[in-house]
């Protein structure tokens, strides 16, 4: 497992019964997480002092439950390049605060890839949330095109490289779906030396497109490969689909980037440790291709 361990301002404390108890920085917040399937006692104090608690519903979503939490506050990340990288956090619908930290063994990988490539290197990040791996890419040098269907989660990732002083850094900032900016990529004859995705189980574009996973992650993989450089330095594809295992990933990628461009493909789970017990949360799976 490929474990987010370098972390200084995030970490889970203890999880049991469906739920996570997580410092943010400051803060202490409870989360529901599909993995927890087990039941060990919640001794830590932080189960009854918590700052937020975000409470599932059993008719499907859920709502915050705050309790002296600001509404927005911030968290620093340092990439092995010694590049800080500054994370603006809010609560928002289904849980989420703006940040998944697991991916942050991802992106000390690939920052240190750009770092040692010797040469420019243009990247490409997909499905680009707010931006994280986006700054850990701008940060180690590359020139980054972020792409994400959400307006609002693309203006956040520039409120994120804003507080990284990353604003000036080379980024193209793109609300687009990301199937039909690739196939535009293609015939404009644009190319990276990077691709990063993070795509979700379930989606829409901006027009109403619609993305499954499961049927459209192979092909969009393969699409992808047209718009790699002749001498490409990675690969990334992340997923939190339990159904796509680290062996699915490897073999999808495998198939299409070894096929054209040689190098060697590896996925693994990845995850967070836990404070109290010593145990690794798993988060997902990822894969990754390198030369």
């Amino acid at each position: 497992m490929w474990i987010a361990d370098r972390w200084e301002d995030y970490q889970v404390i203890d999880c049991s019964s469906g739920e996570k108890l997580e410092y943010w920085g400051p803060y202490t917040l409870v989360r529901p997480d599909p993995q927890v399937i087990w039941k060990t006692p919640k001794k830590n104090p932080g189960w009854k002092n918590m700052n937020g608690h975000y409470h599932r519903s059993n008719k499907g979503g859920g709502e915050w439950e705050f309790f002296n939490l600001p509404e927005q506050w911030d968290i620093h990340y340092t990439l092995p390049c010694d590049k800080t990288l500054t994370f603006n956090l809010k609560p928002f619908s289904f849980k989420h605060t703006g940040l998944f930290p697991e991916q942050a063994t991802n992106w000390d990988w690939f920052s240190e890839k750009i770092k040692n490539a010797g040469r420019p290197v243009k990247v490409l990040n997909l499905f680009a949330y707010t931006g994280g791996a986006t700054l850990a890419a701008a940060a180690a040098g590359a020139q980054v095109t972020h792409v994400d269907a959400s307006k609002g989660m693309v203006g956040w990732a520039k409120e994120n490289a804003r507080s990284s002083g990353l604003e000036d850094a080379p980024v193209r900032w793109l609300v687009d779906d990301c199937v039909k900016f690739v196939e535009r990529e293609i015939r404009r004859g644009n190319k990276y030396d990077g691709i990063i995705m993070d795509p979700p189980s379930y989606g829409r574009g901006p027009k109403g497109e619609i993305w499954k996973i499961e049927d459209s992650i192979y092909d969009f993989i393969k699409l992808t490969t047209e718009i790699l450089s002749d001498e490409p330095l990675f690969y990334l594809v992340n997923s939190y689909t339990t159904g796509l295992q680290p062996a699915v990933l490897t073999y999808m990628i495998s198939t299409e980037i070894e096929k054209k461009f040689g190098g060697h493909t590896t996925a693994n789970e990845i995850g967070l440790p836990v404070k109290d017990t010593g145990l690794v949360l798993p988060c997902g799976a990822s894969g990754r291709w390198e030369k």
